[in-house]
């Protein structure tokens, strides 16, 4: 089944920074509740955008949200020192966002990394900059998950984040990310593929459409999870469909359910 990583506890979001300054639970909780009932499978938690208050940000945070919800929760943060905070007053095993070839980052996460029981998001970036081919996609990935392999992680405990890009720039960036997940599957049959979807649309008209034609491109490549807004019921309405196309929802439970409650729909 294709897991959802919900995108909108992230103090980038004015009405999210807001509220964590403000001390605003309620709007948090709100917030949270309402990604679980669409169908959320993890809560990503940020608070990197107020400069000098991450750590006391991401421990309210996740004082706020953790009692108000079952799912497990997404660490987001550069910051080993305040992951590592992070990671110990979790309660369920976590998914860590994120890792990536960057020397800096490297460097820093892979010490706070090794030995820990949880998933790790993976990002195909090195000091050379953004992936310019499938070929260097699935040679970022290998790398990434033979390092993590060397630190005690299995394959089904990473998530690979080919880095979607613009196709408004190259009408071939789209076909690039599409060759280099079914590589990266064929080669790690257990790995998972995430990522951010939104970044194929930037620069066009009617970017939902793209995106949610994208997604379910992605999907049959071998996509099993991404990164976005649970509440927005289209692409929720398309990955659950495309889900049921490809043979991953058992007797059409989730589909059936999400006609009955009215979030898919013609």
């Amino acid at each position: 089944m294709f897991k959802v990583i919900g995108e909108r506890i992230n103090t980038s979001r004015k009405k999210v920074q807001e509220a964590v300054a403000n001390r605003n639970a309620e709007y948090i909780i709100k917030d949270v509740h309402q990604q679980v009932e669409a169908g959320a499978d993890y809560i990503d938690v940020n608070a990197g955008a107020r400069i000098g208050h991450e750590t006391e940000d991401m421990k309210w945070l996740i004082d706020t949200i953790q009692p108000n919800v079952s799912l497990p929760l997404c660490l987001d943060s550069p910051d080993p020192a305040v992951l590592e905070m992070a990671f110990q007053m979790v309660e369920k095993s976590p998914m860590i966002n994120s890792i990536s070839l960057e020397k800096e980052r490297y460097d820093a996460m892979m010490p706070f990394l090794e030995g820990k029981k949880c998933e790790v998001i993976a990002l195909c970036m090195d000091d050379k900059g953004m992936p310019s081919s499938a070929d260097d996609i699935l040679a970022r990935a290998v790398s990434l998950v033979e390092k993590l392999g060397k630190i005690g992680f299995l394959p089904e405990s990473i998530y690979i984040d080919p880095l979607v890009q613009p196709i408004s720039t190259d009408s071939n960036k789209g076909v690039m990310v599409l060759d280099a997940a079914r590589a990266i599957k064929n080669r790690y049959p257990s790995v998972h593929i995430t990522g951010g979807l939104s970044n194929i649309s930037y620069g066009l008209p009617q970017r939902r459409i793209i995106n949610r034609t994208f997604v379910a491109l992605m999907m049959d490549a071998g996509m099993d999870s991404a990164i976005i807004d649970p509440l927005d019921k289209k692409i929720m309405a398309t990955l659950r469909t495309a889900d049921m196309l490809l043979g991953q929802d058992q007797f059409f439970m989730n589909y059936l359910k999400g006609v009955r409650s009215g979030t898919i729909e013609s």
